[in-house]
């Protein structure tokens, strides 16, 4: 399984590259193409569409555990597919917010369906009836999923996040259980995180194609989907999931709140996350994008990996987790007015890379 399981991620990796070079250079005659307005990070006119590469890439490896699961893994891929069809209309004409979101919901709903509630109760450690569980669990993988959108702004952000909370949730499964290295999720996780790496190189600061909608909202749902069955499967625990994730949860939920205080219309487009902040302050995409890494590795995985080995302190070193980077997101700037002259400098900067 290893050797096959490696080959597969390897030819994950190929084809999105693959796809995502050809949609560039398909761009404009497909309607790809992200101008430069006010919301934009970029200075230049930029392809747009590249996470459609690894949309495909991860599908057709999923259809090689549809032989074998196939009622496990059948709907996943139709829902991704879905959403990704649903993103990429997105990206070529927009679609009201209300439709996109309940579009989403209803397709979480279904994700959703598919794992036991009762193992998420159980961790949770609330008593609450299964139909609460479900509304929450939908809702908030709805929310995932446009946070998840949202924090795709920069170069290379959204894409190594993903390959870090992959890589980051198979380790520290394997870890503790060694014997998952033979199960088909393991796999599907790596060559998910393999296709991203594939996209990335392009992705990279300067990124020569974005990902678009297609890509930020297919990997939300997958994400969602693998936390779900990571969690029920007993490889981790959602305190675990959280954490890993607190970087983007913390960044785009301090700037959802910010901006819903200032009763501003929170699901426009716009460039006021921290990140973002972040890549104007520092003059660079890759300096942004490098710093949330370093703080996914150097504080979120080792807390992460504490909440396996002590799982009594798990939900402490959440809160350690969130009392940092939500105070640091606000210092960044998180929610917080642009300053114009400051942003088209180094917006220029960036693009002089």
């Amino acid at each position: 399984m290893l050797t096959f399981g490696l080959l597969i991620a390897a030819a994950c990796l190929a084809v999105a590259f693959a796809t995502a070079l050809l949609i560039r250079r398909r761009a404009a005659a497909l309607g790809l193409l992200a101008e430069v307005n006010e919301r934009s990070s970029h200075a230049i006119p930029t392809p747009s569409g590249g996470g459609v590469g690894i949309v495909a890439a991860t599908s057709l490896a999923g259809l090689l555990l549809a032989w074998s699961y196939p009622y496990e893994v059948l709907p996943v891929l139709m829902a991704g597919v879905l959403i990704a069809v649903l993103g990429y209309w997105d990206d070529r004409q927009p679609i009201p917010a209300r439709w996109r979101l309940g579009a989403h919901i209803v397709i979480t709903g279904a994700v959703g369906s598919l794992v036991p509630l009762d193992a998420i109760a159980a961790q949770i450690g609330v008593p609450l009836p299964g139909p609460a569980i479900f509304v929450a669990l939908v809702l908030g993988g709805a929310l995932w999923i446009n946070l998840y959108n949202f924090m795709d702004g920069i170069d290379g952000l959204a894409a190594s996040e993903a390959i870090f909370l992959l890589l980051a949730a198979l380790g520290l499964a394997w870890s503790a259980t060694p014997e998952i290295l033979a199960q088909g999720m393991f796999w599907w996780m790596a060559w998910l995180a393999a296709a991203c790496l594939g996209f990335l190189l392009l992705n990279w600061a300067p990124a020569k194609i974005f990902m678009g909608d297609a890509g930020s909202t297919y990997l939300g749902l997958m994400l969602f989907f693998f936390a779900l069955a990571t969690t029920t499967s007993g490889w981790l625990s959602l305190v675990q999931w959280l954490i890993l994730a607190a970087a983007f949860l913390a960044d785009s939920l301090t700037t959802l709140v910010r901006r819903a205080l200032n009763r501003e219309p929170v699901w426009q487009a716009h460039k006021r996350h921290a990140y973002q902040h972040l890549q104007r302050r520092l003059g660079s995409h890759a300096r942004a994008t490098l710093l949330y890494i370093g703080i996914d590795i150097v504080l979120l995985l080792p807390l992460a990996f504490m909440a396996g080995v002590l799982p009594g302190l798990g939900w402490a070193c959440a809160l350690i987790a969130y009392a940092i980077l939500i105070p640091a997101a606000i210092v960044a700037g998180a929610g917080a007015p642009l300053q114009p002259e400051a942003d088209k400098e180094s917006a220029r900067a960036d693009n002089r890379q």
